[in-house]
């Protein structure tokens, strides 16, 4: 333990050595985040922050040390993760959110019925997990009535905190349910009468080809959709299919490598016109959307409104 407190930037530039030492990408960053988080202080605070005493020390030291041993993700270590407009707890057991989920978001609330005197909109988010797309569209729309379903113990966990946290911020509290997505008879209640249904399921492909932040650490149930990415998506969208009103807007994320396989279960779901893939920033297929048929509809081979465009 150090006999004195040491000044911060000095800290900084000590763990952002260890962890580029040890291969860790933007180690600056990191060894920034780690010290402000110890601290309890913006990032941007640092060039003018106390020194760091032994205690302070010590615990950096330690997510330092396990950033470097296992690859912890750095979420984890900070327990928080940015999504879009929020931050959000996250922890073991829960799929950390990423900056490209941001897009779907944005299609959704495009989507979805514009403010008036009535109620407000109904969503659904499947494989809610931390509540990501759910908390992002109730903070953007505080008339939403927004529905979050999520399977796993831990991850149902680590979604009533976030929705919590939300809630006593002010946001429109989220309705939690404890549920398969690809059940049938999931929020049957809700059946014909939403207005949009989102969801970031388990879409990657079954490999070992992932980086250690990722194999290691986030949960396989948040990763992986069967040999083909598709086993959770297409019962979900059976599902979405049964609970969208005529009209309603489907958006589901999906592995940059099945894109136009998850376009085609849309399509042959036969309840869903305007199918479209889109791309991310990077230029990478990342989700599909579409628009519930009215039931007139619904036997049609091929609704003419179908595209198979790749749309940014």
């Amino acid at each position: 333990m150090h006999p004195r407190p040491v000044p911060a930037t000095a800290v900084v530039r000590s763990a952002a050595h260890d962890l580029r030492a040890a291969g860790v990408d933007s180690a600056v960053v990191e060894a920034q985040l780690i010290c402000a988080h110890v601290l309890g202080i913006d990032r941007s605070a640092l060039p003018l922050a106390d020194a760091v005493d032994a205690s302070g020390l010590a615990e950096i030291d330690r997510m330092v040390a396990a950033r470097i041993a296992d690859r912890t993700p750095i979420q984890y270590l900070l327990g928080r993760a940015v999504s879009g407009r929020l931050d959000l707890a996250v922890g073991p057991g829960v799929f950390i959110p990423r900056p490209e989920t941001e897009l779907l978001v944005e299609d959704a609330l495009a989507a979805l019925p514009a403010p008036g005197d009535g109620p407000g909109p109904v969503v659904v988010d499947l494989c809610a997990g931390s509540g990501t797309l759910a908390l992002e569209i109730a903070h953007a729309r505080p008339d939403a009535r927004v529905h979050a379903v999520e399977l796993h113990d831990q991850a149902l966990d680590w979604l009533r905190r976030n929705a919590a946290e939300r809630a006593a911020a002010g946001d429109t509290p989220l309705v939690v349910h404890s549920g398969d997505a690809t059940d049938p008879g999931i929020l049957a209640e809700l059946r014909g009468r939403v207005d949009a249904v989102v969801s970031n399921p388990p879409y990657i492909p079954r490999t070992d080809d992932l980086p250690a932040e990722v194999l290691g650490h986030e949960p396989a149930t948040a990763l992986f959709g069967g040999v083909d990415g598709l086993a959770v998506i297409t019962p979900l969208v059976g599902v979405a299919a049964g609970l969208l009103a005529p009209g309603g807007h489907l958006a589901v994320e999906h592995d940059e490598e099945t894109g136009a396989s998850v376009a085609s279960v849309v399509e042959a779901q036969g309840r869903f016109g305007t199918v479209e893939q889109h791309t991310d920033l990077a230029g990478r297929p990342r989700f599909v959307t579409a628009t519930r048929l009215g039931d007139r509809d619904d036997d049609d081979e091929l609704d003419p409104t179908v595209r198979k465009g790749t749309t940014r």
